[in-house]
């Protein structure tokens, strides 16, 4: 006879006390469960209230861009950056300005016509006239001999003009490989590229090239910068669009504080 046989009353108050504190910790386990989450959900709405996080109504895509600024940041991170810094590295500093004072100066075509567009129209002789003083004296553009002579770079866009007419920005937006825009100025994107000489370059491979070496060149040219932004930033994303909205806004208005 074993001991369970042998003392039936001890089985089965041993099983009871068993069922019992299992009910006891289930009860305890959910509680705790639900007190946690309580408290993660309180923390989350605190985190929103004080940074506006899902609430911005500049940014109701919020999701969709987050997703899209991730997949940006993985792209740059892993292929833009390092071309951008090996650029850096193994181009001499004089090189690098020549590169940017050239599509700077073709830009300045655009710019020209921008300016027109929205009404400035000393501002676009001023463009124009130092497309023509950078490319004749300049050699090509390769030196900015206009900003010394006093005549002042404009930077400006069809996103821009449309702006200057009233066109309402939208929302904020998360291009893919382009990144910060709204909705206005990604509709406008198509008319910039138009406008751009470049694109009409010919033959096609030699597009192609100054088309990567520009982009390099513009990303190696904001590397410090970019940097001490990731690493002042608590929410990369939320400082990224914070920066651009604020800096856009000035460029479309910059008459307004």
């Amino acid at each position: 006879m074993n001991r369970t046989e042998k003392f039936p009353g001890i089985s089965r108050m041993f099983a009871l006390f068993l069922l019992l504190g299992s009910v006891l910790l289930t009860g305890c386990s959910t509680v705790t469960v639900e007190k946690i989450k309580d408290k993660a959900d309180q923390t989350l709405d605190a985190i929103s209230t004080k940074t506006n996080i899902g609430n911005n109504p500049r940014d109701p895509l919020e999701g969709f861009n987050r997703a899209m600024f991730s997949f940006n940041d993985t792209v740059d991170t892993a292929v833009v950056k390092p071309v951008a810094q090996a650029y850096r590295s193994a181009t001499p500093s004089f090189v690098q300005t020549g590169v940017g004072n050239f599509f700077s100066n073709i830009g300045d075509v655009w710019n020209a016509v921008n300016n027109l567009l929205q009404g400035r129209v000393n501002d676009s002789v001023t463009d124009v006239m130092r497309f023509a003083v950078n490319t004749t004296l300049g050699i090509g553009g390769l030196i900015d001999i206009s900003s010394a002579a006093g005549m002042p770079k404009h930077n400006e866009d069809f996103g821009q003009t449309l702006g200057r007419w009233g066109v309402k920005s939208g929302p904020y937006l998360v291009l893919p490989v382009l990144g910060p825009s709204t909705v206005r100025d990604a509709l406008a994107t198509p008319v910039d590229m138009k406008g751009d000489l470049w694109t009409y370059k010919r033959p096609m491979h030699v597009r192609n090239i100054g088309t990567f070496v520009r982009l390099v060149d513009k990303r190696a040219s904001v590397l410090d910068a970019g940097s001490l932004l990731e690493e002042a930033a608590l929410d990369k994303y939320v400082f990224f669009r914070d920066a651009y909205l604020q800096r856009r806004a000035g460029q479309v208005n910059p008459d307004e504080d």
